[in-house]
């Protein structure tokens, strides 16, 4: 297939980069606070680290997958991704961003950015975010990106909602 490469992207205020083994243990602390309320987390460790292996093993197979977000001084705060594993409908940009982080439009930078990748890169007419219909932080976020709520798509989870990015031209 492709063999991509995990491309760095850069914003004003923050870096878009591989995921590393660093990563791993702030990864759970999210999934174990109740920031992660409204995501699937993990069953254990073991399945953290199976999910973020084939998040990186998507790089090579589709040419897209998740970054890790840190600042410019290094500081991890998140992560975006341009995922399709096999029960999604569509291609999903998701982000997951540490709650200590929220309310800086941190998220929406490198969400931006992660989706001008997707269509500038990807050359996708159109993608979604899964989002639990209860998570309005997440719904912002989306709609700040320029996604609409999508009564016609199709989810995987009957909790979800779905929005869905257009190219503006």
């Amino acid at each position: 297939m492709s063999r991509a490469l995990t491309p760095v992207l850069t914003t004003n205020r923050t870096r878009l980069r591989p995921m590393e083994p660093h990563d791993f243990d702030p990864m759970w602390d999210f999934f174990q606070s109740s920031a992660a309320s409204y995501t699937d987390p993990p069953d254990n460790r073991t399945h953290l680290w199976y999910g973020m292996l084939s998040e990186l093993a998507t790089w090579d197979w589709q040419g897209h997958g998740t970054w890790s977000v840190d600042l410019h001084d290094g500081t991890f705060i998140g992560q975006v991704g341009l995922n399709h594993p096999p029960h999604f409908d569509e291609l999903e940009l998701g982000f997951v961003f540490f709650e200590p982080f929220w309310g800086q439009s941190l998220a929406y930078e490198a969400s931006l950015a992660a989706r001008d990748w997707a269509f500038d890169t990807l050359k996708v007419p159109s993608f979604v975010s899964y989002i639990h219909k209860e998570n309005a932080r997440s719904i912002t976020l989306a709609q700040r990106l320029g996604a609409v709520h999508d009564i016609t798509a199709h989810s995987h989870d009957p909790d979800d909602v779905v929005y869905r990015y257009r190219r503006v031209t």
